[in-house]
């Protein structure tokens, strides 16, 4: 499902493209997760023709980077599709558009030098954008300020899945059009910019057609199973059915209840979900009854810790033992 709405929503962008008759469209490397097959290059190009009015530049980042039988050596793109395939910085001209996007691309899974690092804007265009794929350090460390001070009117950046206007109107990572794992939350989808007179305006779209949200949500005390369920469905009711969940149950449940948790995934789009609870035993009342034994000693040992203590966690779980044992 999920490898079908990461192409549907570049087919979106493409038609978007199209549609808004936008002169340039940018991808900023890491256009597949991994190496690309023939026959997906083909089906890309085959999105990109629909475009009559979009010059298109791409890179190869480090999960699409540029083995050395990689197809997008050879592959012959569109007339208006520009694949940079160098390791050095380079540039595309497009006089057409009035402009000059500088690039690289990955020839391995990492790459801790900085191609762009003292290339200053040579002025081909009146328009000059910087793309970089890189962020941390082993893959083209990026140093904000000397970005910018290389005259660049826009620095495009790739990598980072999440958004970020890193300085503003200059430099952004638009991140991935969709969250490609569980730990890509937040809104995705694409930056839209306008070059002026020097002067660059940008700004973050949303897309995505879901987003993965990580929630918490709290058990009471005498709450049963059905209790819970229904109260995980109204999380999800609100947050959105289309989205995918992972959610920690947190808080105090009957010592005598144990959640099936696989009851709990009423619309299938929760795809991780923890129980953290903790039995609401009344340890005051537990240990004046067992005064004279080892689970009296046992929550004097450890009484009066946090609740969310390491200590008050052991404290549950030894009670919970030596109760069980005693009944068998």
């Amino acid at each position: 499902m999920r490898a079908g709405e990461l192409w549907t929503s570049l087919e979106r962008i493409v038609d978007l493209c199209r549609d808004e008759e936008i002169e340039l469209l940018l991808i900023a490397g890491d256009l597949f997760h991994r190496q690309p097959l023939l026959r997906e290059l083909k089906e890309v190009n085959g999105l990109f023709l629909r475009l009559e009015k979009t010059q298109v530049v791409l890179c190869a980042g480090n999960h699409d980077y540029l083995k050395k039988d990689s197809y997008y050596r050879t592959f012959p793109w569109a007339e208006h599709v520009h694949m940079i395939l160098g390791s050095e910085l380079e540039a595309v001209e497009l006089p057409g558009i009035g402009a000059a996007v500088y690039g690289f691309s990955y020839m391995s899974r990492e790459m801790q030098a900085q191609p762009y690092k003292g290339k200053r804007a040579k002025g081909l265009q009146p328009a000059e954008i910087l793309m970089i794929h890189g962020g941390d350090e082993r893959h083209v460390p990026v140093k904000k300020d000397e970005a910018v001070a290389l005259g660049y009117d826009y620095v495009a950046l790739g990598h980072i899945h999440k958004p970020q206007n890193i300085v503003p109107g200059k430099m952004a990572y638009c991140g991935a059009l969709e969250p490609v794992d569980c730990n890509d939350t937040g809104k995705h989808g694409y930056i839209c910019g306008e070059i002026t007179d020097k002067k660059c305006r940008i700004k973050f779209v949303p897309s995505a057609a879901r987003q993965y949200i990580h929630t918490e949500v709290r058990a009471e005390g005498g709450m049963s199973g059905s209790e819970l369920k229904e109260k995980i469905k109204a999380v999800i009711e609100r947050g959105g059915r289309e989205n995918i969940y992972k959610i920690m149950i947190t808080g105090f449940r009957s010592p005598d209840i144990r959640f099936d948790l696989r009851a709990m995934d009423v619309y299938g789009n929760i795809i991780e979900l923890i129980d953290d609870t903790k039995p609401s035993y009344d340890f005051a009342k537990i240990k004046r009854q067992n005064e004279d034994n080892l689970l009296g000693e046992f929550i004097r040992q450890l009484e009066g810790c946090g609740e969310d203590s390491l200590q008050y966690r052991a404290m549950c779980e030894g009670v919970q033992a030596l109760m069980e044992t005693r009944r068998d």
